[in-house]
This record gives C-alpha cells, structure tokens and sequence, in this order.
C-alpha cells in the first residue's frame, strides 16, 4: 500500500483563503463530527465511504485530506481511498487534534458553513422577523396572513405552524404571488430554527416581493419555548403557478442572481467543464423531486434549491469546486445560485436546456465501486439457521431504522466499529449482515470475514426481504452492539427535546458570526 502523505493545518488554511479546490474529509461518525470539526470539512463516515465518495468527491485526483480524533479510522479511510482510485490522499497532520493546537477554529453541529452564513446575512441585512407570540396574535385575530414553511416537505409534516403550507426554500420567489396575491398579505416564513427561515424571508425581500415579509423569529423551537402549540401530519402544500407569475418571478428571480455575481453557461459548455482535467463540476437540478424523476439532465443529481443552499457541505464536498444549477423555470436555479455565489461558490445557471434535454427519468442513482461478490442467504434460510442457533445477525442500517422494526435477534453495528461490536455479543459460528436494502451490508462481508475467520453470508434483499416475508421483526435499543454515533441528535427536529437543548441550540447559532470571524476562510459576501 502507497504510503499516506501528511498535510498541515497551514497548507489548508492557504489553499481555503486561495480558493482552491480541496476536500477535508471527516471520516469519523456524525455524532462526534458534530461536537467539534473545522468549518469548511465534509462528514463522510468510514463505515459507508464506498457508498457516498464518488458522488461527494467526483474528481479521482482531487486533493483529499481526511482526519479523526485519534479514533483510528482516518489511516483506514486513506487506503480505502487509494484503492477507490484516489491518487491524492493526506492525513491532516495530527487529525482533529494538530487542526485545534494549530490554532484552528472549530465549529459543532451540522451544515455549519450555511447555517453560518444565514446568521450573517441577517446580521447585515437585518432580516426582518416576527416573535412567535407576534405570530400567534395575528393568527388568533384571523389577520390577512400567510404562513409559508421553508423546510423539505416530510419535516413539514413532523410539526408545523398553525395553517403553515409546506413550500420549500427554492419555491418561495416562484410560488409566493399565487399564495398571497393581495400585497396587502403579511407573509410569514418558518423553518425548524432559524436559518432557512432566514434565507427564505431574504429571498423574498431580494426579489422585491411586495408583501410585507418576516421570519418567524427562530421558527418551531421558538414557537415551542412560547408555549405554544404546533400541528402534526399536515398535507397543505403549494399549488401550480401560471405562465404570467412564472415570468415574473423569473425576471426577479434574474436580476437577483446577476447582482450577486452568478455566471450563465451553456450545454455546450457544460460538456467541455465535465472533460476539463483538474476541476470538479457538480450539476445540481434544483426543482421538486417530482419533477427531477419526471425527466431530468442524465448529469444532474437531484437537490432541491433550499437543500442544496441548506446542506451545501453533503452535496458539494469538494470546497472551490464549480457548481452548475438547472430548472425549467428561470427562477429556482437563480434564487439557489444567488445565495451560492455569496457563500463563495464558483456557481453558474444552465440556460440553454430544453425539456427535450431531460431524457433521464426516475430517482437519482449516486455512482459507486465495483460491488463485491458475497455468498448469499435467503431469508427464508436465515430464519432456519437462527432456530438452530450459532448464527449471529449483524444489522447496517441506520440506528433509527434498527430501533423502529429490525430481524428479531439481529445486532445493530457500525461496520466500522465491527471490532468492538464483536468483543461485546456471542461468538458464532457463522455470520449473516444486513442493513435497508442490503448495499451497505455487502461492503461488510470482507470486513467481518477478516475478523473472525468464520463463514460471512449477505441477507438477499437486505431487512426489507425480510420483513417482506414476514418473519419475526423486533422494535427497541436492547440490541445495539455499540453506541448510536451515526446521527446526531439535532435539537431543533421532532417535539420531545428538552427546552434546555432547544435554547443552546438558538444560543449557538446566534454565535456564529463571531466564529466566523475567528475562522477568516469563509470568504462570505452578502449582497
């Protein structure tokens, strides 16, 4: 194996305030990403690098430089890459460690580059906002109001405002004059906490709507610590719009963009980027996923324009890369730009497209590795040999997905901490891994073979074979091999956090334009 290279805490700092491309690539679970990493890194776990690298990371000779802290998995995580194809590959010079003795800034929590950023936008801006207890008043006096709600549809649905309809971020400018045509209409935007209301309350004020506007003042969590009640398993979502309000909102929509200094590009350039040796173009398609699986660019990864704005980081993981954004509208790829460009992104709109460009249907596929051969089992025979015993079950997917229904007797890992897994359940005499669907769990066969030298089989059709069949499922935490680390508990999502979570939450977001500061590589201009 090609020895691993070490890079400095300095030479990223450089290239960052260069503007180079790079990736820096966290590589340990998110829960630990979230209590402290560097502000422009990637959380890409080891346990499913094969899955998301070639998507996160497209260009094979991008500089890479992965760390931990101290765990042991970034060394893993190199060679794993080097075999991936990967040809330049660093460990950050003493992982998390070097990046804080070194003077470093580091940030908690997920999607901090823009959850920052709307903290500064505001800051400058001065976003206009409401209390929750304001809203509420003009809700209780059946006011001339509208509550639109910025978040993806399914979180809409966890919780929402009274009346709130569901319209995503990179909808608001498109579909904003057919839910409140009379100028007169207070428009309302929410989000879960503070930041895409933020940025969806701005873009209506960017683009001139001329509807007073205002975010509702740190969203659900705000509207929770009032006292206040919220609605549950809504369905109220944004309709059509016609041609005359689609030009509108496209001619705003345009002079936004060209303000903050996105570029416009053409198919034929397009092509000529993905041949361009030694930069990284992401095309992104920013409308609903409907309309992504309906036709779409064979290139295009489907993001929807206020995720993509929100979740920069887990989309484009290669900071200084180019990004190229496409709709059918002239609205949804230049409002989403707008908001790129500021945060320093090299971002262009797609002009020339047609709808007979769209010639790919379906959902979007990530691309990945040669799949591994693994020796197979039915479930139908699985559930033989567990009534025979000396089988040990190990289960990939999500701890979430594991505590909600999974194979009875089945222990929850994370393929990367199958050691540990193992010094704490029975040894066996045979192993079978699953996970979802089973693609995650066939990365493991190897892993867990090499470790107990004992026969590894693959689940057919993964725990959703299995459930399918109906065999015995079990639901709870009394079978986690090791601790739920793949996802950090995010205090502004569901209704059971505790109040004290909620206002740390508010209170570290509200600190951020001071971090920001204190880091220097944001490189953040707000127009």
């Amino acid at each position: 194996m090609t020895k691993i290279a070490v890079r400095p805490y300095s030479a990223i700092r450089q290239a960052l305030l260069d503007q180079q491309e790079l990736a820096l690539i966290d590589v340990r679970e998110e829960a630990p990403f979230a209590e402290a990493h560097p502000l422009f890194a990637a959380n890409i776990p080891l346990s499913r690098l094969e899955l998301d690298i070639y998507a996160r990371v497209p260009r094979r000779d991008t500089a890479i430089t992965v760390y931990d802290d101290g765990e042991e998995l970034a060394q893993f995580a190199a060679q794993r890459l080097q075999a991936l194809g990967y040809t330049d590959v660093a460990l950050l010079e003493n992982g998390l460690a070097g990046w804080r003795e070194a003077g470093g800034e580091l940030f908690r929590d997920v999607n901090v580059p823009s959850k920052a950023f709307g903290e500064l936008v505001e800051s400058r801006r001065h976003t206009p906002s409401l209390a929750a207890e304001e809203v509420q008043a003009l809700l209780d006096r059946q006011a001339d109001v509208v509550v639109v709600d910025a978040r993806r549809f399914d979180e809409y649905q966890t919780m929402s405002i009274p009346g709130g309809i569901s319209v995503p971020g990179a909808e608001l400018v498109l579909r904003i004059r057919e839910l409140a045509p009379n100028p007169q209409t207070q428009v309302i935007v929410n989000c879960a906490g503070r930041t895409r209301s933020i940025i969806g309350t701005q873009s209506l004020v960017n683009a001139g709507i001329p509807n007073p506007v205002a975010a509702l003042r740190n969203g659900t969590i705000g509207w929770t610590l009032a006292g206040q009640t919220l609605e549950h398993g809504q369905q109220r979502r944004f309709g059509e719009v016609d041609e005359h309000t689609r030009a509108a909102a496209a001619q705003s929509a345009r002079a936004v963009a060209d303000k903050a200094g996105v570029q416009r590009t053409t198919l034929a350039t397009l092509g000529n980027w993905h041949a361009e040796q030694g930069r990284t173009t992401y095309v992104f398609d920013v409308r609903t996923p409907e309309e992504y699986a309906a036709g779409h660019l064979p290139a295009a990864r489907s993001t929807p324009g206020g995720q993509l704005v929100q979740e920069t980081d887990h989309f484009a993981s290669v900071r200084g890369a180019r990004l190229v954004l496409v709709d059918d509208d002239g609205v949804r790829a230049n409002m989403s730009a707008s908001w790129l460009a500021q945060m320093g992104w090299d971002v262009s709109v797609l002009d020339d497209a047609q709808s007979s460009d769209f010639t790919a249907t379906g959902a979007w596929q990530a691309p990945l590795p040669p799949l591994p051969e693994a020796p197979t089992v039915s479930p139908a025979t699985l559930a033989l040999w567990q009534s025979e015993g000396d089988t040990q079950v190990f289960d990939f997917t999500t701890s979430a997905n594991h505590v909600q229904r999974h194979i009875a007797g089945a222990r929850w890992a994370l393929r990367a901490q199958l050691p540990q897994a193992l010094e704490r359940v029975p040894v066996a005499e045979r192993y079978v891994v699953t996970c979802g669907s089973g693609l995650l769990a066939r990365f493991a066969v190897a892993d867990l073979q090499t470790l107990t030298g004992k026969p590894v089989f693959l689940l057919e059709g993964g725990n959703a074979a299995w459930v399918a069949a109906g065999l015995p499922v079990e639901q709870g935490e009394h079978h986690l091999a090791v601790p739920r680390s793949d996802r950090y508990r995010r205090p502004y999502e569901g209704t059971d956090n505790p109040r004290e979570a909620m206002q740390g939450y508010l209170d570290w977001e509200f600190g951020l334009v001071e971090q920001l500061a204190k880091d220097g590589t944001h490189g953040f201009k707000v127009i």
